[in-house]
């Protein structure tokens, strides 16, 4: 038997030929080639998204910090209205209770009872009714709003002008009547009616509004 026979040929006569011999080896182990493949991959995609994140990091710090960066907001158990007692808090202006404001309403349209039956509803709301009466010849028919307030500039200034208005939405205020002999001019308005009169403004909404007018703006903290 030849040298070159494989082992359990002896009995059979082969022929080789040729330069090359057939080799024996264990089968490639392909599962840990795929496995070895993917860690590979993986490996450097994460890489590659580190070195983009350090590229954006001193990206940022070349634009001077202009990168946008998230704004702190109030917490949700903050409250935005400042302390009762802090100094800073808006105080309301001191105006006059409807009780110390006399109102004179007169009538400037053609309905018949308009003046008394928003007298009776102004005396309901605390006001002090003084006249109730057709307005004077000069403004009737000439007021278009639906009211309009007249004064001295003492009841300007004391804010019953202000306490009145609130009552009334769309109503004007006229130019300051001249002084006269009144116990107290800060105290005694006109509410003269105009044609575009339908009824006070209600109650609560009149509140507000009085609220809005008699508080100063700008001095809440912002939220």
């Amino acid at each position: 038997m030849s040298m070159l026979t494989p082992p359990g040929m002896g009995g059979k006569k082969f022929r080789v030929t040729g330069d090359r011999y057939p080799r024996m080896r264990p089968r490639r182990r392909r599962g840990r080639f795929a496995f070895l493949t993917v860690a590979a991959l993986a490996t450097a995609g994460l890489l590659g998204y580190g070195t983009l994140q350090l590229i954006d990091v001193f990206s940022a710090d070349d634009d001077g910090g202009r990168a946008p960066r998230a704004q702190a907001g109030p917490r949700p158990d903050q409250d935005c209205a400042p302390p009762a007692n802090d100094e800073r808090a808006p105080e309301a202006a001191d105006v006059p209770e409807p009780s110390a404001i006399t109102v004179n309403v007169y009538n400037a349209t053609g309905r018949t009872g308009l003046a008394q039956d928003t007298a009776d509803a102004l005396a309901e709301r605390g006001f002090t009714i003084g006249d109730v009466a057709n307005a004077p010849q000069d403004l009737d028919g000439q007021v278009q709003a639906p009211g309009l307030l007249l004064g001295e500039t003492a009841a300007e200034e004391s804010g019953a002008l202000t306490v009145l208005g609130a009552q009334l939405e769309g109503a004007e205020t006229g130019a300051p009547r001249p002084a006269a002999e009144a116990a107290d001019p800060a105290s005694v308005v006109d509410l003269v009616i105009g044609e575009g009169f339908t009824e006070l403004t209600a109650a609560d909404e009149a509140d507000r509004r009085l609220a809005a007018a008699t508080v100063p703006t700008g001095n809440t903290p912002a939220c």
